[in-house]
């Protein structure tokens, strides 16, 4: 009798558990699209150059992933107690996909930031041109 007085606690404990895991990777996917969506409106409607939304991209990137982790984290622990077949099959189905969808946040992050430094190193050589012509025409 303890025996099973102790699994249903432990059931109950780790339900409890999943579902705070589960709020805070929702939570923080819905920040981030609020973030998201704040610096898009700010930035990106007055502005209407594709430049203006990488750093709107990477940022909301980065909590899409992190969300994820967050989802896939009570997934693990929703099967962590006496998982059946079908229920470790649908982690590993959930769990690919998932990782899939971190896998590729995470290259178009890289290609973005690879994008964002490219970018910047050309405004520094443009304004070190700049500079460099603006002295040119005082010695003249």
């Amino acid at each position: 009798m303890d025996d099973v007085i102790g699994q249903a606690s432990l059931s109950a404990a780790v339900d409890l558990l999943v579902r705070i895991v589960e709020t805070a990777g929702a939570v923080i996917i819905f920040t981030g699209a609020v973030v998201a969506f704040a610096r898009f409106a700010l930035a990106g409607l007055s502005h209407r150059r594709t430049e203006r939304f990488t750093p709107v991209r990477l940022s909301l990137g980065r909590f899409l992933a992190l969300g994820l982790e967050f989802q896939l984290a009570s997934d693990i622990l929703r099967t962590a107690i006496a998982p059946t077949l079908r229920e470790i099959g649908e982690l590993a189905a959930v769990a690919a996909i998932r990782t899939a969808l971190n896998y590729f946040l995470a290259r178009e992050i890289k290609q973005e930031r690879n994008e964002l430094a490219r970018r910047e190193e050309q405004a520094s050589d443009v304004s070190e041109l700049v500079a460099d012509s603006r002295a040119l025409r005082g010695r003249l």
